[in-house]
């Protein structure tokens, strides 16, 4: 067995340098021995390539080393949230409400992150909690068909809106032994919609997918779909067949944000998180009044408007990194996640503050929740395994939005001071530096 080299500009473009990929112990073993022959190494960082690794080597290729990032846990977190189950047609209905009192695991590196979180925990304890709603859950995959015409990429979409409850029974059927290794029986394909620009016919599948994200599922499905029933049907009964066929060409919302997906359900979990803040509780906790915020907001939304900023909201994505890279969901999907929506209003004696995410991406089945770092911290959440998925998507939104109020705060009094000293203090520097 030959040891892997690494790149070098000098490498002949004939003699591609053999770096494999797969996670053998052996094959470890020498991506780690020819890390080490780098001029640059430095033999100080090795704890970087120790540890057991045999678990994690079914997450990743090249696996070569592992690393650690802080958690810290906020809370009691209170919150009042929804139970849901999903009908035959893939819609969402509450089936009673619960109150609770949680522990969020954060996994960072932004020095203040997590003191705000526990203040704006603090806050909307004192004010009753945060209240939460799943409103939509889909999951979507846009793949594209390409051919000669106009007319022809018409002529599909027009075949597959008559075909669309045909192809979500097709996936169920459970008489096709040469796709039992492809499809996903999890992945329940509910509408099927077309875009016609061009020569090229859109094909949007909108699936639910149970506990988990889902992403890997859908693909499956839609794979199936494109070549075995769009792809055999449809050329013979229209007699035209496709130039080329993508599975995702860029309608589908995955992991690239998008006004459509921002606006309409598709993409994820829709949730909504809500509070009530008493001025008292503004002032006692926060140091701010509700005129403060509410100018923040106003000069915000402007801001926003000006920039052409996707969505509107303080800073989201923050609290979904942390929450994610604790509980092991795909950080790829950070940015879409974060697509968000704060309303600010007046209320009698206080402000009433809401945030809507427009796609949480988020499971507790498969993928990266199997670590077991990921698996702890979701099972501290008691958010590990089947019917948790929803639980997790509110707890999501409402640690999101005790974030909101408390960094939106800071920066609403006193011309900001509060937000420079949280970072000051927090993150590492001194007023002098």
């Amino acid at each position: 067995m030959s040891r892997p080299t690494p790149p070098t500009k000098k490498a002949s473009a004939a003699r591609f340098p053999r770096w494999p990929r797969g996670n053998t112990p052996q094959w470890i073993a020498e991506r780690q021995k020819c890390l080490r022959t780098l001029a640059h190494w430095d033999a100080e960082y090795q704890h970087v390539l120790d540890g057991q690794l045999d678990a994690l080597a079914p997450f990743q290729e090249c696996l070569t080393g592992q690393m650690t990032l802080p958690v810290g846990v906020v809370g009691p977190l209170t919150l009042n949230w929804g139970q849901y189950e999903l009908d035959r047609h893939g819609e969402l209905h509450e089936r009673g409400r619960q109150e609770d009192r949680i522990f969020v695991p954060l996994a960072h590196t932004e020095g203040g992150l997590s003191a705000s979180i526990q203040r704006g925990v603090t806050a909307v304890a004192l004010a009753g909690g945060v209240r939460t709603y799943v409103l939509a859950d889909r999951i979507t995959r846009d793949s594209c068909f390409v051919f000669s015409s106009t007319q022809e990429a018409l002529t599909l979409a027009d075949w597959v809106a008559a075909h669309a409850e045909d192809m979500a029974a097709w996936l169920k059927d459970p008489d096709r032994p040469s796709l039992s290794d492809l499809l996903s029986r999890h992945a329940v394909l509910h509408e099927v919609q077309t875009h016609v620009v061009g020569p090229m016919c859109h094909v949007l599948y909108r699936f639910t997918t149970g506990d988990a994200c889902g992403p890997n599922m859908m693909t499956r499905n839609a794979y199936a779909l494109n070549h075995a029933y769009i792809g055999e049907r449809f050329a013979a009964e229209s007699g035209i067949r496709p130039l080329r066929v993508f599975l995702e060409a860029n309608m589908g919302g995955d992991k690239k944000p998008s006004y459509a997906f921002f606006q309409f359900p598709g993409h994820g979990k829709v949730v909504h998180a809500e509070i009530i803040l008493p001025n008292a509780v503004l002032r006692r906790v926060l140091r701010v009044e509700a005129t403060d915020v509410l100018a923040l907001e106003h000069a915000g939304l402007h801001g926003a408007h000006a920039s052409g900023m996707q969505s509107f909201a303080f800073t989201p994505a923050s609290a979904i990194a942390a929450i994610f890279a604790a509980t092991g969901q795909d950080l790829g999907m950070v940015g879409t996640s974060s697509m968000a929506q704060v309303t600010v209003s007046p209320v009698s004696a206080g402000l009433h503050l809401s945030i809507r995410f427009a796609g949480l991406e988020v499971g507790t089945l498969g993928g990266g929740t199997s670590l077991p770092h990921a698996r702890s911290y979701l099972q501290l959440l008691d958010c590990w395994g089947e019917g948790k998925v929803y639980r997790f998507a509110q707890i999501v939104a409402a640690s999101a939005l005790c974030l909101e109020l408390s960094a939106s705060a800071s920066m609403a009094a006193d011309g900001s001071r509060n937000f420079l000293q949280a970072h000051l203090e927090r993150g590492g520097l001194r007023a002098s530096e």
